[in-house]
This record gives structure tokens, C-alpha cells and sequence, in this order.
């Protein structure tokens, strides 16, 4: 594949130039922006079972992550304060690690069945006060630590970008099997996956096995 670079004849680098290209924001997407947790998105949180978090270190590099649990998992502390519990991963801690060097973060709430979304951002500390953790607890299993996010902006984002992939809409699901298994593409790029179909679905099998004891 050829590398691809941006023309500089078109790459749009000041704000002017940008906004040229759009008409202007409705008042509405304007106002709907809020500093505190209203009732409906206190409500929209309880229900949410999956949240992105985004974060960035001091150099500006990026990263989002997926985080997921029973539905109303992240806990609302106050009209400002959200609590997001740590469940067991990779133990990259990309999202931890970022928070320590630069303490703002984005997040969006997602609801299955929903187009619209929850989007909030703020700033987050990280704690392993034992109270809050407690009341964390999934399968008798507290989380390690919280991320504890002080809330700046809420507002909802509208339905387009979800009717626009048919996301819910199991006419537009895709087969899994079409790809390869997580474990075997990330295998064929870094020490290569075992050209053997039945040592392949035995590390296939053992990352199930896995999932299932370390989940929390």
C-alpha cells in the first residue's frame, strides 16, 4: 500500500478555516452544555452499562478506552463527582498511567438500544479509598482502585453518528468468524501464530478460560 500524506493545499490548520466550512452552532448546542450532573444525566449513567474513557499524556498522546460492567456501574457521588471502578485487564495501564500525568478526560456513556449518548468531561484522580471500593464490589470482588472524576461538562450527544452505522440494528451485524480470533492477530504481529488449527483453538480456548477467571 502506498504511504498516504495530507496535500498542504488542503489541510485546513486555523480555527477560521475551519468554521468557515460549517454554518453556525444552533444556540441549543450551545446551552445544552452544563457544569453539574442534571436528573436526566444522573439517569442516563445508572443505566449505562459501557463508557469510553479518554485520556492524554503531557507529550498529547492519545488514547481511549472501553470500560464495562452491570448496568449503573459508575457511581454518582454528587452532582459533580463520578466513580469508575478498575476491573482486572492487560495491566498496561495506558488510561492510569495518563491520568497521573495529565489529569483531564473525556468520557461517553453509552446505553444498548440508545442513538443518543452522555458525553462527559473533567478531570480525575485516582484513589484506593476502601469504602469506595466496597461498594464496588462485583462477585464479592472489589476493584483495585477508582478513577474519581470531577465533572466540568455534560451534555448529550445526538442520535446521527449511531443511525449512520446501524449499530444496534442486527440486519447490519457483522460474523465474527470472518476475522481471526484477537489472540491469533495479535500473535501473526509480534512472534507469529501456530500454523496448527488445533494448537490455534487450544490458545483460543485458554484466553475463554481465561476471561472467565479473571473477569473481576
Amino acid at each position: 500500500m502506498k504511504e498516504f500524506k495530507v496535500n498542504p493545499d488542503f489541510a485546513i490548520t486555523d480555527e477560521q478555516s475551519l468554521r468557515s466550512l460549517f454554518d453556525a452552532t444552533h444556540a441549543l448546542a450551545i446551552q445544552k452544555c452544563q457544569g453539574t450532573l442534571s436528573t436526566h444525566a444522573q439517569a442516563f449513567i445508572r443505566r449505562s452499562p459501557f463508557l469510553c474513557i479518554g485520556t492524554q499524556n503531557l507529550d498529547g498522546k492519545a488514547d481511549v478506552s472501553p470500560r464495562g460492567d452491570p448496568v449503573g456501574f459508575v457511581k454518582i457521588l454528587d452532582e459533580r463527582t463520578l466513580a469508575i471502578p478498575d476491573r482486572p485487564g492487560n495491566n498496561r495501564l495506558d488510561t492510569l498511567v495518563n491520568i497521573l500525568a495529565n489529569p483531564t478526560v473525556g468520557l461517553l456513556f453509552i446505553i444498548p438500544g440508545f442513538d443518543d449518548t452522555l458525553r462527559v468531561n473533567g478531570r480525575a484522580t485516582l484513589t484506593t479509598d476502601p469504602e469506595l471500593l466496597g461498594s464496588m464490589r462485583v462477585n464479592d470482588r472489589a476493584p483495585k482502585l477508582a478513577i474519581v472524576v470531577e465533572v466540568s461538562e455534560v451534555f448529550m450527544h445526538c442520535a446521527k453518528a449511531f443511525r449512520r452505522s446501524h449499530l444496534w440494528n442486527p440486519d447490519h451485524f457483522q460474523d465474527r468468524t470472518e476475522m481471526p480470533s484477537i489472540v491469533k492477530i495479535i500473535l501473526d504481529q509480534t512472534t507469529g501464530a501456530p500454523s496448527d488449527e488445533d494448537a490455534m483453538r487450544k490458545i483460543d480456548d485458554d484466553l475463554e478460560d481465561e476471561y472467565k477467571r479473571t473477569l473481576y
